[in-house]
């Protein structure tokens, strides 16, 4: 059992929110049930979800000893792009989660992959990522690398560390954008207030630099493909957010309206192009567009 100790920096601001944003690593479900089961205590009392904090108001969280999970496999249809003894790339769709995590630990990528292969993927990275070497948001769609083994998994990870794999995407922006072509070189870190986001980070962030060029302009938005020269968390939605033109569907860092019904960023993961761990073969495999990318591109204007 572990406990952590906070301090309130203003009145008036509900504690299930406050833990939204003091958690970032925390689902919302979860941070609600320790509310619920009494593992959050203000002045020593437990509260309820709508409390109200106060200024001087210290919070203690009693975090639970974790319990080994037993991820099950799960006979989910997965659409496979390239398929060997080491490795597969996936196209993820929109709306699953890659692994699991509080609050979602059934449905995701790895669940499917735990079937599919069998339970035959590297353990690089613990029981929850199982053959994850990369991840993409639940709402990108797109080509995400697994690895069978160990062997594959170093290597490939060490390409990754060197910005060798092709990376390339497709999104739909805002904005007409100036410019035929452009890259955005700015560092990303965890936003200084709300936790949960990315942001430009000049201090403490990290290198990120994406790559962008147009492919078809409309009257409102853009039709653009970027290459990822680094990879850091949503970095291709905080780079076009930060010129000025966030992706088409984007909730967190866009303008939080859209004119179309869609499910999170238009953001595709179309090719990813690396070299095979065991063969030294350049291997390229590309994602079509998901049917919603394509009837957007016909019939926007």
């Amino acid at each position: 059992m572990k406990e952590m100790l906070f301090s309130a920096a203003e009145s008036g601001e509900r504690i299930d929110k406050f833990l939204n944003e003091a958690l970032p690593d925390f689902s919302r479900s979860y941070l609600q049930k320790l509310i619920k089961n009494g593992n959050v205590l203000v002045k020593d009392v437990c509260v309820k979800p709508n409390y109200r904090l106060n200024a001087d108001d210290e919070i203690r969280i009693v975090i639970p000893e974790d319990v080994p999970l037993d991820i099950q496999p799960e006979n989910i249809p997965l659409d496979i792009l390239y398929e060997d003894e080491d490795l597969l790339v996936i196209n993820k769709p929109k709306g699953m989660v890659v692994h699991p995590a509080a609050g979602h630990y059934s449905g995701t990528l790895v669940n499917a992959l735990l079937y599919h292969c069998d339970g035959q993927l590297s353990g690089i990275n613990g029981v929850l990522r199982p053959g994850i070497v990369h991840r993409i948001d639940r709402y990108t769609t797109g080509s995400l690398l697994v690895c069978k083994n160990d062997m594959a998994h170093r290597a490939l990870a060490e390409q990754l560390k060197e910005h060798s794999i092709n990376r390339r995407y497709r999104a739909i922006v805002w904005g007409n954008l100036k410019e035929d072509e452009g890259t955005v070189d700015a560092p990303i870190g965890r936003h200084p207030v709300d936790r949960k986001k990315m942001a430009i980070n000049r201090q403490n962030g990290k290198n990120a630099v994406t790559h962008y060029t147009v492919l078809q302009r409309f009257s409102k938005f853009t039709y653009i493909e970027c290459r990822l020269e680094t990879g850091r968390t949503h970095q291709i939605r905080v780079h076009m957010a930060s010129i000025g033109h966030p992706l088409l569907g984007d909730e967190v860092y866009g303008p939080g309206r859209s004119p179309y019904a869609l499910e999170g960023q238009c953001l595709h993961a179309m090719v990813l192009g690396f070299i095979h761990p065991r063969t030294g073969e350049y291997i390229e495999c590309t994602a079509p567009l998901p049917p919603y990318f394509e009837h957007l591109i016909k019939t926007m204007k």
